[in-house]
C-alpha cells in the first residue's frame, strides 16, 4: 500500500512539473506570437497609407497629421507620429504620448543600429504598458520614419484568457492520457500472461517458438547496436579497424570491384598515377586503406602491366601501402561484350530510368558469363582461410557471388549494388533475368543504397525465382541458403583527406577565377560528372539558360563549370551525348555571351580529386541534376568541401542523396522553371541561411560516412557467420588454410 502511495505521489508531482514547464512555455510563446501580430499589423497599416504619407510628408503638415489619425481608427492602435531623418516631430495624432519624442526614439534606434530598418519594442504608460512599432518611409519621401503607438491592455486580457484554457486542457490531456495508459498496460499485461500460459501448458514447444524468436531477435539487434556504440566515438578509420577485430578477427577483406582505385598510365614524362572519376572508388578506398586486405578489379591504365609482380599484384595507395590491388587482364572482345556490352548497353540503362533502351545480345552476354567466372576465379585465389570476407560490387558482377560460393561454399559474402535496382516488371526485359537474380542470391548479404530498391529486389526474386521470402527479415531462403536483403546508404570518407591538399575557400576562389579569366566578384556555379545520360548534365545547362532568360541579373555575372569526364566513349549512346551537350553549351554562349564572358565553361577532361575540391570550394552553387542514381556522393563531396559552412546545393529529387541531404534545395531536374527557380534563390540566398543549411548537412555526412557504412555491413556479416556456425551450416573456423 505505501508503494502504490508513493507511486501516485510522484505521479502527480511529475504531473505538476510538466504543467508549470508548460505553463511558462506557453506564456512565452503567447507573447512572441503576439509581438509578430503587432510588428505584422503596424507594417500592413504603413504599408496601405504609405502613399498617402509620402504625398504629405514635408508639404501639408496638417493633411499628414489626418493621415496618421486615420490610422489611429483601429481600436488597438492609441496614436500615431511621423519624425523626419533629424529626428523632428513632423506630425502626431492628438494621443500621442509626449514622452516618447523623435529624437529620443531616433538616438535609440541609432544605439540598436537599427535606423534603416522596422524595429519595435514595449513600454509602460501611466495608463498602461504600450507597444511602439517604428517603419522607416522609403527615400523618396526624403527618409525618416513612422512610430504606431498600439494599447496592450487587450492583449493582457486574451493572454490571460489563452494560458488558463491552454492549461486546464494541458491538465485534462495529462490526466486522460494516464488513465488510458494504466488501462491500456493492464489489458496487454493480461493477454500477454494469458498467452504465455497458453505456451506453456501446450503439448508442444512449437507454440512457443515465434516468441521466443522474436525475443532473441530483438535481443541480437539491441547487442549488435551497443557493441558497435562500445567502440566509442564518430566513425572514423580507427574505429572501423576496432570493429573488425572486435566481430571480425581482424581479418583482411577481398573486394571484387570492376574499377580499380589506382590506374597507372604512361605518359611523356614518365608513368603516372591517376585516380579514376567514380563514385564506388571514392566510397571504397578509404575503406580499403582503413581495413586492409585485397582489391580485385580489371586492369585498365596503359602502365598497369608494367608495375604489378609475378602474381599481378601492387601494393597501394603508391605514397603509403596499406593493401593490395590484383589486376586481371581482359581482351578487347571480353571487355567489349562483358563491360561495354552487357554491363553497360544492357544492365545500365534497365537499371536507370532514364529513357534509353536497354540492348541485349546474346555474344555479350556469353562474354559477361565468362568475365565474371575469371574475376571469381581471381578473388578465390586470394584468400587463405575456409570463410573469407569478400565484398563484391556492383551490377558488373551480378553472377560472381554464386560462382565464388560454389569454390568457397562457407564464404561470407556481400554484395553490394551501386546503381537503382528496377522494379520486377523492368527487370523482367532482360532475357537472364533468372541468372542475375540467383547470381545475387549466392552472397550472404545483398546491399542497395535505399529500402525501395531492397524492396524491388525482394519483388523481382517473388516473380522470377523459387524460393522462400521472409518479408518481415527481408531474408530469401532457398534450400539452406539464405540471403539477407538491407539498405546501406553509401557515403564517403569524413574527414576528405584529399581537402589537406586543397587551398582554402577564399584562395581557392580567387585561383579557380584567375584560372577561367573570371572577375574576383563573378558568380560561380559548378557541375562534376562522367558524361553520362543519367547524370542529367543537358537538362543542368538548360536550367542555366532558363535561369539566364529569367533572371537577368545574372546575365554578365554567371558562369556554370561542367568537369565533365569522358565516358565509355566506345558506345555510341554517349559518343552523341557529349556532341548533344557540347551543341546545348555552344547554343547558350551564342545566347547569352558576350566578349569574353560565356555562361557556360565545359571541361571536357579527367580531373584529380585535388582539382575538383578545388572548384567545390570555389563555387557559390553546386547543381546534381541526376535524373536516376543510386546515391550520387558528389552532393556529400560538396557538403564536405564547404568547410566555411557557405555554397548551395541544388539537388535531384531522383538521387537517394535527396532522402538524406534534405537542407538542399530539391528539384525535379525535368522542370527547366522549377530548377531555374532554385538556382536564382541558391545565388541570392543570404549567408546566414547558407550557414545553416550547409551546417546541417555537414554534421550529417560527417555522422553517416563511410567508415559508418562499411561498419554496418561488416558487423552484419559477422552476425550472419555466427549464425551459419550456431545452426551448423559450417563447422567452427578452422586455423588458416590455404585454400588456393
Amino acid at each position: 500500500m505505501l508503494r502504490n502511495r508513493r507511486f501516485w505521489l510522484l505521479l502527480m508531482l511529475g504531473m505538476l512539473v510538466l504543467t508549470g514547464a508548460g505553463y511558462f512555455a506557453l506564456v512565452r510563446t503567447t507573447r512572441q506570437w503576439f509581438a509578430s501580430d503587432l510588428a505584422l499589423r503596424t507594417k500592413l497599416a504603413v504599408e496601405a497609407a504609405g502613399e498617402s504619407l509620402e504625398s504629405h510628408w514635408h508639404d501639408s503638415p496638417d493633411a499628414l497629421r489626418r493621415t496618421l489619425a486615420s490610422l489611429t481608427r483601429d481600436e488597438r492602435i492609441m496614436a500615431a507620429a511621423a519624425c523626419s531623418a533629424g529626428g523632428m516631430m513632423l506630425a502626431a495624432s492628438d494621443a500621442y504620448p509626449e514622452s516618447f519624442s523623435c529624437e529620443a526614439l531616433l538616438h535609440r534606434a541609432r544605439w540598436g543600429n537599427s535606423v534603416n530598418q522596422r524595429w519595435s519594442f514595449e513600454s509602460d504608460l501611466p495608463s498602461g504598458r504600450v507597444h511602439l512599432g517604428i517603419v522607416p518611409m522609403r527615400d523618396s519621401s526624403g527618409g525618416g520614419f513612422v512610430v504606431l503607438v498600439h494599447d496592450l491592455s487587450y492583449l493582457d486580457r486574451r493572454e490571460a484568457t489563452t494560458r488558463w484554457l491552454l492549461v486546464a486542457g494541458f491538465l485534462a490531456v495529462t490526466l486522460g492520457a494516464v488513465l488510458l495508459t494504466m488501462m491500456a498496460a493492464r489489458i496487454a499485461w493480461r493477454d500477454w500472461t494469458q498467452s504465455l500460459r497458453n505456451a506453456l501448458g501446450g503439448n508442444s514447444r512449437a507454440e512457443f517458438l515465434p516468441l521466443l524468436r522474436d525475443v532473441h531477435e530483438m535481443a541480437e539487434r539491441l547487442s549488435t547496436e551497443r557493441n558497435l556504440e562500445q567502440v566509442g566515438g564518430r566513425w572514423s578509420p580507427e574505429r572501423l579497424r576496432a570493429t573488425l577485430r572486435q566481430h571480425l578477427d581482424g581479418e583482411r577483406i577481398v573486394v571484387l570491384a570492376n574499377r580499380e582505385p589506382y590506374m597507372h598510365q604512361k605518359t611523356a614524362t614518365g608513368m603516372k598515377v591517376l585516380h579514376p572519376a567514380s563514385g564506388l572508388v571514392t566510397a571504397l578506398e578509404p575503406v580499403m586503406r582503413a581495413c586492409s586486405g585485397v582489391w580485385v578489379a580489371h586492369g585498365s591504365g596503359s602502365g598497369d602491366r608494367d608495375t604489378v609482380d609475378e602474381h599481378d599484384r601492387v601494393a597501394v595507395p603508391p605514397h603509403a601501402p596499406a593493401y593490395q590491388l590484383r589486376r586481371v587482364w581482359l581482351s578487347d572482345a571480353e571487355e567489349n561484350g562483358y563491360y561495354y556490352g552487357f554491363a553497360n548497353e544492357g544492365l545500365w540503362p534497365l537499371c536507370h530510368v532514364a529513357h534509353a533502351r536497354p540492348t541485349f545480345r546474346a555474344d555479350d552476354w556469353t562474354h559477361y558469363v565468362a568475365v565474371n567466372q575469371k574475376f571469381a576465379d581471381a578473388v578465390c585465389d586470394e584468400v587463405d582461410v575456409e570463410d573469407p570476407i569478400i565484398l563484391v560490387q556492383d551490377y558488373h558482377f551480378a553472377l560472381a557471388p554464386k560462382m565464388i560460393r560454389a569454390r568457397l561454399p562457407h564464404a561470407t559474402i556481400l554484395t553490394f549494388w551501386h546503381t537503382p535496382w528496377p522494379n520486377a516488371e523492368r527487370i523482367g526485359i532482360c532475357p537472364w533475368r533468372e541468372e542475375l537474380i540467383e547470381g545475387l542470391l549466392g552472397s550472404s548479404i545483398v546491399g542497395f543504397h535505399t529500402q525501395q530498391h531492397c524492396n524491388n529486389f525482394v519483388d523481382s526474386v517473388d516473380a522470377f525465382v523459387e524460393s522462400r521470402i521472409d518479408r518481415e527479415t527481408k531474408t530469401i531462403v532457398q534450400g539452406e541458403r539464405r540471403t539477407v536483403v538491407r539498405p546501406y546508404p553509401i557515403s564517403i570518407e569524413w574527414p576528405v583527406h584529399w581537402l589537406s591538399e586543397v587551398a582554402p575557400v577564399a584562395e581557392a576562389r580567387s585561383l579557380v577565377r584567375k584560372e577561367l579569366g573570371l572577375p574576383d566578384n563573378a558568380l560561380l556555379g559548378i557541375g562534376v560528372d562522367r558524361l553520362d545520360y543519367t547524370k542529367g548534365i543537358e537538362e543542368r545547362l538548360l536550367a542555366v539558360d532558363e535561369l539566364l532568360l529569367r533572371y537577368p541579373e545574372f546575365r554578365g555575372r554567371f558562369t556554370f563549370v561542367q568537369l565533365a569526364a569522358p565516358s565509355r566513349t566506345k558506345i555510341e549512346r554517349y559518343r552523341e551525348l557529349n556532341d548533344r551537350v557540347e551543341a546545348v553549351a555552344a547554343k547558350i554562349n551564342e545566347t547569352w555571351g558576350s566578349g569574353s564572358y560565356q555562361p557556360i565553361i565545359l571541361l571536357r577532361a579527367h580531373h584529380e580529386p585535388v582539382d575538383v575540391f578545388r572548384f567545390y570550394r570555389a563555387a557559390e552553387i553546386c547543381y546534381v541534376s541526376s535524373l536516376h542514381d543510386g546515391m550520387n556522393l558528389v552532393a556529400k563531396e560538396f557538403v564536405a568541401a564547404r568547410n566555411d559552412e557557405q555554397g548551395v546545393l541544388v539537388l535531384s529529387q531522383f538521387t537517394g542523396a535527396a532522402r538524406e541531404l534534405t537542407e538542399a534545395l530539391i528539384v525535379n531536374p525535368y522542370d527547366l522553371r522549377h530548377a531555374s527557380d532554385a538556382l536564382a534563390v541558391g545565388l541570392k540566398m543570404p549567408a546566414d541561411e547558407q550557414r545553416e543549411r550547409m551546417r546541417s548537412m555537414r554534421r550529417l555526412v560527417a555522422e553517416f560516412n563511410v567508415y559508418r557504412w562499411a561498419g554496418h555491413m561488416l558487423v552484419d556479416a559477422a552476425e550472419v557467420r555466427r549464425k551459419e556456425r550456431m545452426f551448423g551450416r559450417f563447422p567452427k573456423r578452422p586455423s588458416h588454410k590455404a585454400v588456393r
